[in-house]
């Protein structure tokens, strides 16, 4: 079995688990703030199903989205839609990112950014959103260092197994496996995670997942940001912008901006 890339199963999970508005400790009300000012396009680059896209359409501003998984955008779409909105969705992989449009701002919220396994490919991303800003365009995105256990689930991942019921009454089995991690020196993790569908009892659909996530140290990341170009790069803690991150568990949002 080959592995897939947040793929339907997966797809049906993240939705089921993060519903459209809901905020993990304050990060849609914080982007809401953050741009509230915004009075030209904004981009949420790794869109996801529309967890945070919808919120924002919903307080009047003008969001696209971009994904690499055709099976998150598709889930996108059919809830823009059902909320009354019809944003652009691109299906991009973000290291060769070529929009039609600059924007005043672009954002990455729930530390997806941390799934760009390589540094290498992170800095090209990084480089690919600078050149989609506007000038005094800002980027802002939230990261997070990972769990001190190997074997506990790690910002609202999973470890271990999990059973999820859909409304039509399937139900999703989940298993996870760490099957690499170096976290504190080269900073990375990689779990297999397989899922497996089941209806009246019956193994009906199966799906395996490569999952992997790269950290960064705060003042790390920072150095990288100016390193591409950006900007007047700020660190702020839990969502409290100004807050000065003093404690390795909390979240760290950045922003910065493009000359």
């Amino acid at each position: 079995m080959s592995f897939s890339y947040y793929g339907e199963l997966c797809t049906e999970v993240y939705d089921l688990t993060k519903k459209i508005g809901q905020s993990f400790s304050g990060d849609i009300e914080y982007y809401q703030e953050r741009l509230k000012h915004c009075e030209g396009r904004v981009l949420e680059a790794m869109v996801g199903s529309g967890r945070v896209t919808i919120p924002l359409l919903k307080s009047g501003l003008l969001v696209d989205g971009v994904d690499y998984s055709s099976e998150m955008l598709d889930s996108c779409r059919q809830r823009c839609e059902v909320h009354g909105f019809k944003p652009n969705l691109y299906q991009a992989d973000l290291k060769e990112l070529a929009l039609p449009s600059k924007y005043e701002a672009i954002i990455i919220p729930g530390g997806s950014f941390l799934l760009i396994e390589q540094r290498s490919e992170a800095k090209e991303v990084l480089k690919r959103l600078y050149d989609h800003l506007e000038i005094g365009g800002r980027l802002i995105l939230d990261l997070h260092l990972p769990s001190n256990n190997y074997n506990s689930s790690d910002n609202g991942h999973w470890g271990g197994s999990s059973t999820f019921h859909l409304p039509n009454g399937d139900i999703i089995t989940m298993e996870g496996k760490c099957v690499e991690a170096d976290l504190f020196f080269n900073q990375y993790r990689v779990d297999y995670i397989k899922y497996e569908k089941w209806r009246n009892g019956k193994l009906i659909q199966t799906e395996l997942q490569r999952f992997a996530k790269r950290w960064y140290g705060v003042e790390e990341f920072k150095f990288i940001l100016e390193s591409i170009g950006f900007t007047d790069v700020t660190v702020s803690a839990n969502f409290e912008f100004g807050k000065i991150p003093s404690d390795g568990n909390q979240q760290f949002v950045y922003e910065a901006t493009r000359l």
